[in-house]
Order: C-alpha cells, then sequence, then structure tokens
C-alpha cells in the first residue's frame, strides 16, 4: 500500500533505541524527511547511518525546562516544518508507598508535560498548513501497582482526546499507541528468558513478545494521509495481552 508519505516531516523523540529507532526507521523507508531528540548522540548518529536519509539530530535531555522550545525550534529550523509529531520519550520504574514527590514530578514531567509542551509548540504551524499527524506513544491502562508513568500515561490519553476535538477541523489527527511486551533493552533487562517464555504461551494470544517494528507499522499508517478520519483513539499494539475493552 503506497501510504503517500513521501515528503512529509516528522519528528521522532526517544528515537535513539527500540520503539522510537524503529519508528524513525520505517518513517525514513516511506520516504519521510526526519528530525530526531534523544539524549545519546552517538546512537543517532548510528542510526543516521543505518537509514542512510538525511536526517537532523537533536541531543537534548527530555527533563531540562527549555527541552519543548529547544526540540521544537530546532526541527522546525532543520526541516521547515513538522508534519508529523512522534511523542515516544518516556520511562518508567515502580513506585512504593514511600516514594518521594520529586519522584512523581520527574514521571509526570518526562511522560505528560513534556509531550503536551511539545505538541502545543508545534500546533501553530501544523494549523497554518491544515495538516498535521501528532501520535503519542503510551502506556497500558492495568497497572499492577503504582508507577509513575502509567498515571502520567492515563494523562496523555485524556489531553489527546480533548484535544483531537479542537483540531480536527484543521486536518490534524491525536491518536495514542499503548504497546505491549515489545522486545526492548528494558524488557530483557527486567524479565528473564523463563518468566518472558511463560508469560508468552499463557497471557499473550498471539504466542510471543512483539517487535517495535509492529509499533512502527502502526505508527507509519496513523501518520499518512490515508488514516485521515482515524483521531482520538488509543490503539494497542500487544498481541491480545491486555483484557480491557476500549
Amino acid at each position: 500500500m503506497d501510504l503517500s508519505l513521501a515528503g512529509k516531516c516528522a519528528l521522532v523523540t526517544g528515537a535513539s533505541i527500540g520503539i522510537g529507532r524503529a519508528i524513525a526507521v520505517a518513517l525514513s523507508r516511506e520516504g519521510v524527511k526526519l528530525a530526531v531528540v534523544a539524549r545519546r548522540r552517538d546512537l543517532l548518529e548510528q542510526l543516521k547511518q543505518e537509514t542512510g536519509a538525511p536526517l537532523a539530530i537533536i541531543e537534548q535531555d527530555f527533563l531540562a525546562a527549555d527541552a519543548p522550545q529547544r526540540i521544537a525550534d530546532a526541527a522546525l529550523a532543520a526541516l521547515g516544518r513538522v508534519d508529523i509529531l512522534v511523542n515516544n520519550a518516556g520511562g518508567s520504574r515502580r513506585f512504593t508507598l514511600e516514594s518521594s514527590e520529586a519522584q512523581w514530578e520527574e514521571a509526570v514531567t518526562l511522560n505528560f508535560t513534556r509531550h503536551r509542551q511539545l505538541t502545543h509548540r508545534l500546533l501553530a504551524q501544523m494549523i497554518e498548513h491544515k495538516w498535521g499527524r501528532i501520535i503519542n506513544i503510551t502506556g497500558k491502562s492495568e497497572p499492577e501497582g503504582l508507577n509513575g508513568a502509567f498515571a502520567a500515561k492515563a494523562a496523555v490519553h485524556s489531553w489527546a482526546k480533548g484535544l483531537s476535538r479542537e483540531v480536527g477541523k484543521h486536518g490534524i489527527t491525536v491518536n495514542c499507541v499503548p504497546p505491549g511486551r515489545i522486545v526492548s533493552e528494558q524488557i530483557l533487562r527486567n524479565y528473564s528468558p523463563e518468566f518472558r517464555k511463560h508469560e508468552s504461551e499463557h497471557d499473550i494470544p498471539v504466542g510471543e513478545y512483539g517487535q517495535p517494528e509492529d509499533i512502527a507499522n502502526l505508527v507509519c499508517f496513523l501518520a499518512s494521509p490515508r488514516a485521515r478520519y482515524i483521531t482520538g483513539t488509543v490503539i494497542p499494539v500487544d498481541g491480545g495481552l491486555r483484557r480491557y475493552q476500549f
């Protein structure tokens, strides 16, 4: 299927490894001009070599107070415009009843506030061009316990739904993609081979963990003109793992 993405301009955050990297590679293969953001420049340089395509590198700590403005300015300077924004940067770790206010603040900032701020800094030029795609890589809605990232990603779902109702008339769609068990550095570090095998066999209907490319495939479609009538949605990519209906 021709997704008609060639010549579009995209900004992908958290693009150095895992899901973000796969999204950047997939968009590049569709002919999208890219700006990519992460803290580790060396990994972004490797990504640039892998794609073999012009690619603007933005080295930035997403937690820095001025990060949204710096990233937006750098992307617009490099690309001229941003048609597609993929909010992928984030991080998750289990909290306890004793977790500090600073830990909660950091989790909400990293996983919600910076996404919102960066998006709103790019909206005016999307509205001007009467076209835009905002895709948020979020998380599950079934937390096993306290986790600041889960709460923040739930906030992203609510904000994105509200935003979709404001910007749809301008040709801009806003969607969320919560990944399931996707093979990544974090997954391989936190879950033993025995646990992954048991979960694949007993909890995931498809029978295996997903690959970053499984997320990237959906993102490319949502970013395309063909997905013009899909907005305000939360679309899990999890092999059937999650049991919620919506």
